[in-house]
């Protein structure tokens, strides 16, 4: 797909009838339908009433009316694991949901230290609002998801599957049971590459310890690298320094492999677009991959309440195809990774950039 048709759709969205599979609330840009593009690649995609695009009755993408691309979009479906539920009554969709196209995704923990007030609250996160709504629950144990792994990959084919987590209180910051569910989940499904994703621990051998669990690959999640922006935005996360933050992410290369670890970049917070990309260029050259994602004004979110708009899709596209090219230099790919968010890449249009 054009770029610039990608970059303004991922910010746009567009209009769904009937609607996609979706995921209303959590840890992550997932208000969004989740459809597949021409090729078969993944992408999540904003439901927007408002929007210019949507698919006509052929299917074909329309702006104002107007044809842009052919029989390009198709909503992702539900797929027949959501329809079963564990022996003591939980259904499977509360434990993990289908991402993209072949992904499966869950929070294995539904609760976060940040989220408890909203001086120290993401602002662009609504980690604990599906729990509110009663749509997940808050601790998903290593057996439930060990059963809803395989059922995914028997009945509808699923891949990878990428674990995050809410952030504790303790040293290991939520690693001790993703450790245990990545286990569990090996176990039943040996073949399933996993993705982790955690805030740095206060001891780094926690990363060490969710390697030798089994998980393929690492996120550590830090969002923006601007000082003031962390402070307005991620002020809980944000009195963990960045130089903390390096340390996890060499740790993390050494254990698991240059082009293994990623990090959220988010585009639209006030950054200036210049200093977004040398940051991202920056972790590029330390095999780190900066996944850059708009941000996404999620109902439920602080910044959502404020007003604060989606970013400009031109900033996007210009701040995409400079991290991309970044990428491709320096031989990273996000499909390269095995499993987790850059190697879906439904979130991002990094991939359609070629990163």
């Amino acid at each position: 797909m054009d770029l610039a048709l990608r970059t303004e759709l991922a910010v746009r969205g567009l209009r769904a009838a009937p609607p996609p599979v979706r995921r209303r609330a959590g840890a992550g840009p997932s208000d969004d339908g989740h459809f597949t593009l021409r090729g078969g690649c993944g992408a999540t995609l904003p439901l927007a009433q408002d929007s210019p695009f949507e698919l006509d009755d052929g299917g074909r993408l329309t702006r104002d009316g107007v044809v842009v691309e052919d029989a390009m979009v198709e909503p992702i479906q539900r797929p027949r694991f959501y329809d079963l539920t564990t022996a003591d009554g939980v259904r499977y969709e509360a434990i993990a949901r289908l991402h993209g196209t072949h992904v499966l995704a869950t929070t294995v923990v539904q609760t976060c230290i940040r989220y408890t007030q909203e001086s120290t609250r993401c602002r662009f996160c609504t980690i604990e609002e599906s729990l509110r709504a009663g749509a997940t629950t808050q601790v998903k144990f290593p057996e439930q998801l060990a059963e809803v792994a395989a059922a995914a990959v028997r009945l509808d084919g699923v891949r990878q599957m990428v674990m995050t987590t809410g952030t504790s209180n303790g040293a290991d910051r939520g690693a001790k049971h993703l450790a245990r569910c990545v286990r569990a989940v090996k176990a039943a499904v040996p073949d399933l590459p996993i993705q982790v994703q955690i805030e740095p621990p206060v001891e780094l051998e926690w990363i060490d310890a969710l390697h030798l669990a089994g998980a393929e690959a690492i996120g550590i999640h830090v969002e923006s690298m601007d000082p003031d922006v962390r402070a307005r935005w991620t002020p809980g996360k944000a009195s963990v320094p960045l130089s903390r933050y390096w340390q996890a992410w060499e740790r993390a290369v050494a254990v698991f492999g240059r082009n293994r670890v990623s990090t959220y970049l988010l585009v639209g917070l006030g950054e200036d677009p210049d200093a977004l990309v040398a940051d991202a260029e920056a972790l590029i050259d330390r095999g780190v991959y900066p996944f850059v994602v708009p941000y996404r004004p999620l109902v439920g979110s602080l910044a959502h309440a404020d007003g604060v708009p989606a970013p400009d899709p031109a900033t996007l596209l210009s701040v995409t195809s400079r991290v991309a090219n970044a990428l491709a230099l320096a031989g990273m790919r996000g499909a390269d990774q095995g499993a987790g968010c850059a190697a879906c890449g439904a979130c991002s249009a990094l991939q359609a950039a070629g990163g």
